[in-house]
């Protein structure tokens, strides 16, 4: 299976050509933003990082005045890469999936950490919604047409990427019956204060 990149003509096209946008007439029958979950907040964050660096800087002093200064060195380094690791970690969780089903098809948007954007578009009359049933936790949440495919949902628990199957199997069912279903937006996961933001299969 062929993968569905930027460089795909149909039925993937890239963001240029595109982007998600509202539905024009009434809500989108299907909304969704998906976010990376940290338990921990800025908050939280901080507290914890002072707690640390005051403890290292306890046991710093008590190495120098045993004589053992070279230690201190040591717990330095130590705190500066958990500080440098939970950066990295929170500059991850940066990243969101959107996505999106309208009167224009199914809009799939990846943000990544740096800010930077790719779109899918999918016929929703083609478009296959698969993961495995029940899901384990490194289960994929696939969308599939024409041989193309995108897995969402990366950085959800596979509980969640399953609900978001769901939720979106439904939305394409009512869609293709011309139906008119009650709108369903949702936050899979809170952007607190990490993870792929998804990734492409083959």
């Amino acid at each position: 299976m062929s993968l569905c990149t930027p460089a795909a003509a149909t039925p993937c096209m890239p963001a240029a050509v595109a982007p998600c946008g509202p539905a024009g007439d009434g809500l989108a029958p299907f909304d969704a933003v998906l976010y990376p979950n940290r338990s921990l907040g800025r908050f939280g964050f901080y507290a914890l990082m002072s707690a640390i660096v005051l403890v290292s800087a306890a046991l710093g002093a008590a190495f120098v005045f045993a004589g053992a200064w070279p230690v201190t060195g040591f717990l330095g380094l130590d705190v500066l890469l958990l500080y440098l690791a939970f950066r990295w970690n929170y500059r991850a969780g940066r990243c969101a999936e959107l996505i999106r089903l309208d009167r224009d098809g199914l809009c799939v948007r990846q943000v990544r950490p740096n800010g930077a954007t790719r779109e899918w578009r999918f016929e929703p009359h083609w478009v296959r919604v698969t993961i495995d049933d029940p899901p384990r936790h490194d289960s994929q949440l696939v969308l599939s047409s024409h041989g193309r495919a995108l897995a969402i949902g990366a950085f959800l628990t596979a509980e969640e990427r399953a609900e978001v199957a769901r939720a979106l199997r439904a939305a394409l069912a009512a869609h293709r019956q011309g139906e008119n279903p009650e709108p369903v937006a949702a936050h899979a996961r809170s952007p607190t204060e990490a993870p792929s933001c998804g990734r492409e299969t083959s």
